[in-house]
């Protein structure tokens, strides 16, 4: 099982190799590719299976900020409003290509700006989007 926090629900969606190290991005590649296979996930609050990339090497990485939370719980509001669905909390469950597709959907729209807002990548993302989602990872394109 994949542990997640709220947002990264949404930058799963768009990635496409790129992160803040080396270690970091093969880690993202890894967790994408157990995604693919079919391996649940479960929200958590705080740090996740993708902060651990990052947190080995910056212990004092934003992954613990305020802002970072905050980010959760929107993304979390706009991840359940493009689902039609409450996802639980701490209990493992599967997303399928075509949950990730409405979520696609949903961030094509616009239904996902405000969890991005202040984001270093929010650029990234929107060009990845504007692609069609060429190249990401997840149920890539």
């Amino acid at each position: 099982m994949i542990e997640l926090r709220g947002h990264h629900l949404l930058c799963m969606l768009t990635f496409v190799g790129k992160g803040y190290t080396a270690a970091f991005t093969r880690n993202y590649e890894g967790l994408m590719q157990r995604m693919n296979a079919g391996e649940a996930v479960k929200v958590v609050a705080g740090p996740d299976a993708i902060c651990a990339g990052l947190l080995k090497s910056d212990p004092c990485a934003h992954c613990h900020d305020d802002g970072v939370k905050e980010r959760d719980a929107a993304a979390l509001q706009a991840v359940e409003a493009a689902l039609g669905r409450p996802l639980p909390r701490e209990v493992a469950f599967s997303l399928s290509a075509d949950d990730i597709e409405r979520l696609r959907a949903g961030y094509s729209a616009g239904q996902m700006k405000a969890a991005c807002e202040g984001c270093e990548w929010q650029t990234l993302c929107a060009e990845i989007a504007a692609s069609g989602f060429s190249g990401v990872r997840l149920f890539g394109k």
